[in-house]
C-alpha cells in the first residue's frame, strides 16, 4: 500500500507540472487572443464609423499628413497570417487542454480504481488476520479452561498428599513410642526379639512412605507453580488478543467502512 501511494503521488505530481505548464500556455495564448479582438473591435469600430462618413458629412476636415503607408502597418497577406496563427495556436492548445482534461480524468479514474481495489486487498487483510485472531484466542480460551481443570486436580492431588502425611503421624508415633518404651526393659528382657524387629520394620516402612508422599508433594506444588504461570501467560495472551482484534475490527474496520467511493476519490 505504501508503494502504490508513492507511485500514486508521483504520477500525480508530474501531471500537476503538465496540467501547470499546459495552463501558462493558455494563459499566455488567451491574452493574445484578447488582445489581438481587442484590436479588430476597435478597428471595426473605425472602419464602420469611417464608411458612414459622405460629402455631407460635418466632422470631416483636411488631414494631408494621413496620405501615406505606414511603415509598420501590416499587408493584407501579414493581417491574415497573424489572425490565422492566433486561431490556429488558440485551437491547438484548446485541442491540448481537451486532452490533457482527458488524461487526467483517465489518471484519476485509474488511480481510484487502484486506490479501490488496495483498500479491498487492506480488508481482505483485515478480515484474515481479525479470523486468525479468533481463531488463536479460542484456542487459547480452549487450553486455559484445561489447565484451569488441571490446577483444580492439583490442589486436590496436593491436598490429599499431605492429608495422606499427616495420616501417616499417629502409626509413626504409636511404632516410635512402642520402640522407645522397649528400649526400658531391663538387663537381659532387652532382646532383640521379633517384636523389635516388626516395630523397627514397621517405623522404616513408614519412613519411606512419608518420605516417598514428601516427594511427591515438593514434585505436585512445583506441577502447580508450573499450571499457575501457564494460566498467567495464557490470560495475557488471550488479553492481548482481546485488544488487537478491537483494534482491528471495533477501531480499523470501523473506520475502513467510511472509504470513499471511486467518484469522489476521482475528484467528483
Amino acid at each position: 500500500e505504501a508503494e502504490l501511494i508513492r507511485n500514486i503521488q508521483e504520477l500525480l505530481k508530474r501531471t500537476l507540472m503538465q496540467a501547470g505548464n499546459q495552463m501558462r500556455l493558455n494563459r499566455d495564448l488567451k491574452e493574445v487572443c484578447e488582445m489581438d479582438w481587442s484590436d479588430k473591435v476597435e478597428t471595426y469600430n473605425i472602419d464602420d464609423k469611417c464608411g458612414r462618413y459622405s460629402n455631407q458629412s460635418t466632422n470631416i476636415q483636411f488631414y494631408p499628413s494621413s496620405v501615406k503607408f505606414e511603415e509598420s502597418a501590416s499587408t493584407p497577406e501579414t493581417w491574415a497570417k497573424f489572425s490565422h496563427d492566433n486561431i490556429y495556436r488558440a485551437e491547438r492548445e484548446k485541442l491540448a487542454s481537451i486532452n490533457l482534461r482527458a488524461l487526467i480524468d483517465n489518471i484519476l479514474h485509474d488511480v481510484s480504481e487502484d486506490l479501490r481495489m488496495q483498500c479491498a486487498a487492506v480488508n481482505e487483510a483485515f478480515a484474515k488476520h481479525c479470523e486468525e485472531l479468533d481463531d488463536t484466542k479460542h484456542k487459547l480460551e480452549h487450553h486455559l479452561k484445561k489447565v484451569l481443570k488441571e490446577i483444580g486436580d492439583q490442589e486436590a492431588n496436593i491436598a490429599a498428599l499431605k492429608q495422606a502425611i499427616k495420616d501417616k503421624e499417629a502409626p509413626m508415633k504409636v511404632a516410635q513410642t512402642r520402640l522407645y518404651d522397649r528400649s526400658f526393659r531391663p538387663n537381659v528382657e532387652l532382646c532383640r526379639d521379633e517384636a523389635q524387629f516388626r516395630l523397627i520394620s514397621e517405623a522404616e516402612e513408614l519412613t519411606e512412605s512419608i518420605e516417598s508422599l514428601k516427594k511427591k508433594l515438593l514434585e505436585s506444588e512445583q506441577s502447580l507453580r508450573n499450571l499457575e504461570d501457564t494460566r498467567m501467560n495464557l490470560e495475557k495472551e488471550i488479553a492481548v488478543k482481546t485488544n488487537s482484534i478491537f483494534i482491528d475490527r471495533q477501531k480499523c474496520m470501523a473506520h475502513r467502512t467510511r472509504y470513499p467511493v471511486v467518484l469522489k476519490l476521482a475528484g467528483y
